[in-house]
């Protein structure tokens, strides 16, 4: 289950962001992630509570913006939606020499900083 190596990923980024910002807590973390990442939304989110636990993190939401993959020929120049499974031969001409244009996103978008009494508690847990 590889969403449990991005989860730990995630939160030792989202620990030195903290760091420089004087952050003693996380109240949310928002991905986006693209439908070819071929990451498990659930097993991501399950993976998160884990990763976070004794963390900075410990408690954090994981939202997740879903990415919706798009294709763009290289021939005609026709762009279409991929879905899933992904179709990458051109709707319009049929030729196979197209480029990803998204839907391979795994990144953090934003980190929302626990302030008042969340970070009061945060605090006292340190």
């Amino acid at each position: 289950m590889h969403e449990m190596s991005i989860a730990m990923a995630v939160v030792c980024q989202v620990e030195e962001a903290a760091l420089t910002h004087d952050a003693v807590g996380v109240e949310a973390v928002t991905l986006r992630v693209g439908e070819l990442a071929g990451v498990v939304p659930e097993a991501l989110r399950f993976s998160f509570g884990l990763a976070c636990e004794g963390t900075v993190l410990a408690g954090a939401e994981l939202l997740t913006e879903h990415v919706r993959g798009r294709a763009r020929c290289t021939s005609c120049a026709a762009e279409w939606a991929t879905g899933m499974p992904p179709r990458l031969c051109c709707e319009q001409c049929g030729d196979s020499r197209t480029e990803l244009l998204s839907g391979r996103e795994l990144q953090i978008a934003t980190v929302r900083w626990a302030t008042g009494s969340r970070r009061a508690l945060a605090l006292e847990e340190l």
